[in-house]
Formats: C-alpha cells, sequence, structure tokens
C-alpha cells in the first residue's frame, strides 16, 4: 500500500464541501496538504487550524499561472504525489426553453471551463512535477484524482452543461492513466451521488431528507468524510488506475 506521510497533497476545491474533507483526511494521514482555492476566508481558517503542514493558495484552476504556483507550493513542502481535484460549478439551465431561449454559450463553456478545463489542468501540471519524483517500490510516482459526478452517467433536465462536463471527465480517466503509465503515475475518477455539501445545505431539512430517501441503500445524504475516505483509499492502492468510481448508494438519478 502506498504511504502518502511526509509527502505532498494538492486539493483544488480544498477549503470546503468534498475538498475540505478530502484536505482534512489526507492532512490526518500525514500528508503536506496545499488547499487551491479561491475561497480566501474559509481557506486561511482551515490552513489555521490545521496548523503545521497547511498552506493555502489562491487559485483559479482555470488560469495556468494560478495552478502552476499552487504546484510549485506543494512541491516546496515535499514531494507532490497526490492531486485531487475537487473545484467545480453548476448552471442548471435547460439547452432550449420556451421562456429563456437556447442556453447561452457562455454559460455553458463557464462550467465546462471550471470543470474540465480546470482538473485537466491540474492534471496535466502536477503530472508534470510527479514525474520528477523519486519512485517507491511499486515504481509508482504519484496518484491523480478526479471529481465526476453521476450526473456524467444520468444527467436530468436543466444539467446539460454540468453532464457534459463531467462526462468528459470520466472519459479522459482511462487515457490519461495510459498517457502516464510509464512515468508510474495513476488516474482515477470518483463520481459522487447526492452529497451533503455547502451547495446541499442551503435547501430546507425536510428537501434534504427527500433526497436523501432517494438514494436505495444507505437512504440518505452522502458525507464528504465518505468521499475522502474513497480518495485517500485510491491513493494508497496501485492497483486502482484508469477507472471511474460510482460513490452514491446505488442511485440512477430520474430525469428530474
Amino acid at each position: 500500500m502506498a504511504d502518502i506521510k511526509g509527502k505532498s497533497a494538492l486539493i483544488t476545491g480544498g477549503a470546503s464541501g468534498l475538498g475540505e474533507a478530502t484536505t482534512r483526511r489526507l492532512h490526518a494521514e500525514g500528508a503536506f496538504v496545499t488547499i487551491a482555492d479561491i475561497q480566501e476566508e474559509r481557506a486561511t481558517e482551515l490552513v489555521a487550524e490545521l496548523g503545521e503542514r497547511a498552506r493555502f493558495v489562491t487559485t483559479d484552476v482555470t488560469d495556468e499561472a494560478q495552478v502552476q504556483a499552487a504546484v510549485d507550493a506543494a512541491v516546496e513542502a515535499a514531494p507532490l504525489w497526490a492531486t485531487v481535484s475537487c473545484a467545480g460549478i453548476g448552471h442548471p439551465q435547460q439547452t432550449y426553453h420556451h421562456r429563456k431561449g437556447p442556453l447561452p454559450i457562455a454559460s455553458f463553456e463557464r462550467v465546462v471551463r471550471i470543470n474540465l478545463f480546470g482538473t485537466f489542468n491540474a492534471v496535466r501540471l502536477s503530472a508534470a512535477a510527479m514525474a520528477d519524483n523519486e519512485p517507491d517500490e511499486n515504481g509508482e510516482r504519484g496518484v491523480l484524482v478526479n471529481t465526476a459526478s453521476v450526473a456524467a452517467f444520468d444527467g436530468q433536465i436543466g444539467q446539460v452543461s454540468y453532464s457534459a462536463s463531467k462526462g468528459a471527465i470520466v472519459g479522459m480517466t482511462l487515457p490519461v492513466a495510459r498517457d502516464l503509465a510509464r512515468y508510474g503515475i495513476r488516474c482515477m475518477t470518483i463520481a459522487p451521488g447526492l452529497f451533503d455539501t455547502p451547495l446541499l445545505a442551503e435547501l430546507p431539512q425536510d428537501v434534504r431528507d427527500a433526497l436523501g430517501a432517494q438514494v436505495p441503500f444507505p437512504p440518505r445524504l452522502g458525507k464528504p468524510a465518505e468521499y475522502a475516505d474513497t480518495a485517500a483509499f485510491i491513493i494508497s492502492q496501485p492497483l486502482l488506475n484508469g477507472e471511474t468510481i460510482r460513490l452514491d448508494g446505488a442511485i440512477r438519478m430520474a430525469p428530474k
């Protein structure tokens, strides 16, 4: 099993939700964690709470220079061994609506740019840094963990831009793994279902309960710590490579 202790982990979107849980988990595993996020206040609070082995770099994942700065900060602390990409957004709007008209191409592009381009930005720049690592006993030099969604497979009405971006993340998982195999760098993707994230926290409790009840088992919303557990497990298991794991309690989303 690969060990993250004493190595660096970069978490995009690492100041809240799934990313925050992953930051906490990998820090608890003994990693040097670098939070790449645009939420400066929240990230600064989290770094102050975690203390040693935690740092924050203001990062727009679509900006090459800012992502490179985050990678450099992680490498400065210790060899970059894991990058977990959690940064992302959604924009609920249908392809065409008789009152709103066609979905603005700028809105579609923004979602794809942040979710897909941002993820690949972190992937490619992290891989370049990982390739310089000394391999471990398995010949491994690093692990990339990306975040898709069940919307990649079961996109609902109004999720066209989100589903397109997350489907592309699933689609690039295997070719990225194949591209980087010669360097001993793995690539995996997690596709979460309905999770108790800050976005859902804004909904009334009865609505949250109703959403959780849609999950076959366990009939509840996923916990961010369960995502973090899965990311940590992927990092620790050398044979997990080039695949997407649905983390969804067997839910298959209805059209709406």
